[in-house]
């Protein structure tokens, strides 16, 4: 008897997410950002694609996974748990524990949202100032044909320091 192999879906794949960081690297050079790391996952969380660019920190690795893993893990951009639980600092420290680590709840991390509201990926970005990190997450996914969650990055974004 022939064993079949099954294949296994994913929500996001491999030419949708490269074209997300492809759009992200754009956007960096055209904005005078400083280089960034892009983690692109699918709704399960796992890592579809993810590029750093020359001049990143070590741990920018694991700082934009983060972000993407927290937008996931919550169902909600990186943003909005920034600004949602920070009355309550333990609650933060708990979902930090959680996730072993893995929970980053600053701006960078926005959902990729299908036409029914259902999350399908995130991206998380890290590199230059959060708000700009965003931005660029937020225009990549736009500029790949996609949807984002935030729609819109911060109006004053390059107001943002690091």
């Amino acid at each position: 008897m022939a064993e079949h192999l099954i294949a296994i879906h994913s929500s996001l794949d491999l030419a949708t997410a490269s074209r997300i960081t492809d759009q992200a690297l754009r956007l960096r050079r055209e904005n005078g950002l400083l280089p960034l790391t892009i983690a692109v996952l699918d709704s399960g969380g796992n890592l579809v694609s993810f590029r750093g660019e020359a001049g990143c920190g070590v741990m920018r690795h694991d700082i934009a996974t983060g972000k993407a893993w927290a937008a996931l893990g919550m169902g909600m951009a990186t943003r909005q748990i920034r600004d949602r639980p920070a009355d309550r600092p333990n609650f933060q420290s708990a979902l930090a524990a959680v996730s072993q680590g893995r929970f980053i709840p600053t701006p960078g991390g926005v959902l990729i949202p299908n036409a029914q509201q259902q999350a399908i990926g995130a991206v998380g970005i890290s590199g230059d100032a959060s708000d700009k990190d965003e931005f660029c997450a937020i225009r990549a996914i736009q500029g790949a044909g996609l949807l984002a969650e935030p729609p819109e990055p911060l109006p004053d974004r390059n107001q943002s320091g690091l």
